[in-house]
């Protein structure tokens, strides 16, 4: 029996110190470790209920520092609360020890001269119904098969791409959540850019993860978030990649950086 992302966020224990506790199920898992984008859920998840009464997420600084998975514990700590920003951290603390942090801050929007976008939208991209699946045979890890993964452009992984960038449209397959936290969820869905590039499966980590909110609530038609990811380098072992997330509009949502560990 799979445990979805909407029974997984529902079985939090709450303290009342600031510090949760759930168990990561194997499905959920990216070879040793809990899925990154699960891993910034819960952290945000953490904070949403240790805190409370927070102004709109507009950003967040992750460090994927060590495996866990199984039961973990969320510490959360409240760093700054401004007049118009709170910062927040949390630690995802496993039976290894520290495996993710993350760093929160929460805006409440302001009156201001400017009201520009410039990112614009994405290239022209197939709708993801008439695009075929990421994984071709279903060979992704096992916590891909809570969502559904259409390749827009650029190659599948593991194919000898020449493609420096792919986009990738995402869905959850439980769709009965649709707030932030489920979008923090599959934001890190796709992907690293360099793997496209590889003829056969190497490992790969992210390290890092920077992710800038670019709209207060963000919403999107029939689930639908379209994900591109774009090598700026890859060099010594590690690639630094650029990465953008649309709604089916082609409105942008997100802006997000990664350095990502190969061994390729």
């Amino acid at each position: 029996m799979t445990v979805s992302f909407t029974e997984l966020m529902a079985s939090f224990a709450q303290d009342t110190d600031g510090t949760c506790s759930v168990t990561i199920p194997a499905e959920w898992m990216q070879g040793r470790s809990t899925y990154g984008g699960l891993s910034a859920a819960i952290c945000l998840k953490a904070v949403y209920g240790s805190l409370g009464d927070l102004p709109p997420l507009r950003s967040a600084q992750v460090s994927f520092i060590g495996p866990a998975g199984g039961p973990i514990t969320v510490k959360t700590q409240e760093l700054r609360r401004g007049k118009s920003v709170t910062y927040a951290g949390a630690d995802v603390v496993g039976e290894q020890g520290i495996a993710t942090r993350a760093v929160f801050a929460f805006g409440a929007p302001r009156d201001s001269a400017f009201d520009e976008e410039h990112i614009g939208a994405p290239p022209s991209v197939p709708r993801p119904e008439d695009c075929g699946p990421l994984f071709p045979g279903g060979f992704g890890p096992a916590f891909t098969q809570f969502f559904e993964p259409k390749l827009g452009l650029g190659g599948a992984p593991c194919t000898g791409s020449d493609a420096h960038e792919h986009f990738v449209w995402v869905r959850h397959k439980d769709r009965e959540d649709a707030d932030m936290l489920a979008l923090i969820a599959h934001s890190a869905m796709a992907p690293p850019a360099i793997f496209p590039k590889f003829t056969e499966y190497s490992p790969g980590s992210s390290m890092n993860w920077h992710i800038n909110i670019l709209a207060a609530e963000p919403s999107t038609e029939d689930g639908w978030w379209l994900i591109r990811s774009a090598i700026d380098t890859a060099q010594n072992g590690y690639s630094s990649q650029d990465m953008t997330i649309w709604n089916k509009a082609g409105f942008p949502v997100m802006s997000m950086k990664q350095c990502v560990a190969y061994f390729a």
